[in-house]
């Protein structure tokens, strides 16, 4: 069983988000796939919260809000324990300060403090975890790769 961590791309994809969905019928058959494989599947904090920011700039209100409806039935599943995916813990101002130390690193690199987090919780995975797979499971070129 791989503990799986789920970018934003893929949440985006998952939830049918109008200008950010190309990829859909691929990443449902790919989470069909991890599903039936047992995967542990987490949810990043940042994943939830960059998903919100791209529904709220939905160009067509009518479709925002149909898509923020989903959005929030979709996250609050994920919080009561009822989705095929669980919330990662919570953020903590100490995280914050780790990440903030290395970001000029990673800015380099074209990632966003969203990113930096995604990877500070792979590496918080493959610590709690060694015997277990650990994977960003993304779209983004510069967070594939991330499997251990």
């Amino acid at each position: 069983m791989t503990v799986v961590l789920i970018d934003t791309s893929i949440f985006l994809n998952v939830l049918d988000v109008p200008g950010r969905n190309q990829q859909r019928l691929a990443v449902l058959q790919e989470l069909q796939l991890r599903l039936e494989a047992d995967d542990e599947l987490l949810l990043p904090i940042a994943a939830i919260i960059e998903t919100g920011n791209h529904i709220g700039h939905v160009p067509d209100g009518r479709l925002r809000r149909q898509t923020a409806e989903r959005f929030v039935t979709e996250v609050q599943k994920a919080l009561d324990g009822m989705a095929p995916w669980v919330p990662a813990r919570p953020i903590t101002i100490d995280d914050i300060a780790d990440w903030l130390e290395g970001f000029p690193d990673h800015a380099m690199r074209e990632r966003g403090l969203g990113d930096v987090s995604i990877i500070a919780e792979w590496e918080r995975q493959r610590l709690l975890s060694p015997q277990r797979r650990i994977e960003i499971w993304s779209l983004d070129v510069h967070l594939q790769g991330f499997a251990a």
